[in-house]
């Protein structure tokens, strides 16, 4: 398949290209499979850079999306979809390395005829991938280290008890005693797998409703926020279509005072919102929608829980939750010529 040049609402009309990518997806060891896919990609691409132009290659079991960029400099860069927190890799499948390789010489004739810089995210480091970029681009780029962070995630491995069972003997006393607390006030959840767009954004509507009273929400810091109010909006669209989205609310007489809401990718589920009414504090409601959650996904057969960044005071939180922890990096590649060189 040629190296296309579209824009991301064409991308996001070829359902076929978007299982493709999927699929490539899955044939890799990714720390956060979820992300390098095309709902997390596409929802970033709409709602953070609707307007850059997209690159995109397959062969089948190999994908290569990139969007186009520019440093201060002026030298043309390209990036994942995602250019936030970088933990999707555009690099994806057993032969996109030479995918990318491949279409160098066409990206350099597009670029007025030098190499394009290039930030991949999502790179584990002594994995295939990695080692690939290493050995096929380092004669033509220098390629540095431009960022890096760790993900969290769970097994669930042994279903709820087995989870509870590794973590500490006082988060699960701490836990019990806050889910009789709740029952005492009548507290009640309630599960959702929204299974169209209209219902995907009923539901949306409920769990900005419950964000607006969180601490977040009232501190206008939080998703009910542009541009991330888009972000996740299209996410759970995206989501509903597939029939992966995974939502619960946490209610009390009849009105919602907290949700959780992620999406599953094969087997893992991906966390992504959860947020409580700041009158609920005292209730541990976000704990109690984790635990919940795990039952509910449990309850379904899957296998692992990732929770996203584990990095920094603001994730100290996830310690708590996630057994698993893997690095991921993000690497600048800086050609050394103006014009292209044999990779």
């Amino acid at each position: 398949m040629e190296l296309e040049r579209i824009s991301g609402n064409a991308l996001h009309e070829r359902p076929d290209f978007c299982r493709a990518w999927d699929r490539s997806v899955a044939l890799e060891d990714q720390a956060d499979p979820f992300c390098c896919s095309s709902v997390w990609q596409l929802s970033a691409h709409a709602a953070f850079s609707p307007g850059r132009c997209v690159l995109a290659r397959h062969d089948g079991q190999s994908v290569l999306v990139l969007a186009a960029a520019q440093l201060p400099s002026g030298q043309q860069l390209l990036t994942p979809l995602e250019a936030h927190w970088f933990f999707g890799c555009p690099v994806l499948g057993p032969d996109a390395v030479e995918l990318l390789a491949d279409a160098m010489p066409i990206l350099a004739g597009r670029c007025g005829g030098r190499l394009p810089a290039l930030l991949l995210g999502g790179m584990l480091p002594q994995s295939r991938t990695a080692r690939e970029v290493l050995v096929r681009f380092e004669s033509a780029f220098d390629i540095y280290l431009a960022g890096e962070s760790v993900v969290g995630a769970a097994s669930l491995e042994g279903g709820l008890d087995g989870f509870l069972g590794r973590r500490s003997a006082n988060l699960r006393s701490k836990m019990r005693k806050a889910f009789r607390k709740a029952a005492g006030q009548g507290v009640s959840f309630e599960r959702c797998c929204p299974v169209d767009g209209a219902e995907a954004d009923a539901l949306y509507a409920r769990m900005l409703a419950v964000e607006q009273r969180s601490w977040k929400g009232l501190g206008h810091c939080g998703m009910a926020e542009s541009p991330a109010r888009e972000f996740y909006g299209d996410m759970l669209r995206r989501l509903a279509v597939r029939g992966t989205a995974r939502l619960m609310f946490a209610r009390h007489e009849e009105q919602d005072i907290g949700f959780i809401f992620g999406g599953m990718f094969g087997a893992i589920y991906r966390g992504q919102q959860f947020s409580y009414d700041a009158g609920w504090r005292a209730f541990s409601i976000g704990n109690l929608l984790q635990v919940e959650q795990i039952r509910w996904l449990c309850e379904e057969g899957a296998t692992r829980y990732d929770m996203g960044s584990a990095s920094g005071e603001a994730m100290a939180y996830k310690v708590h939750w996630a057994e698993q922890e893997r690095p991921i990096q993000t690497w600048l590649l800086r050609p050394r010529s103006l014009r292209p060189r044999a990779l």
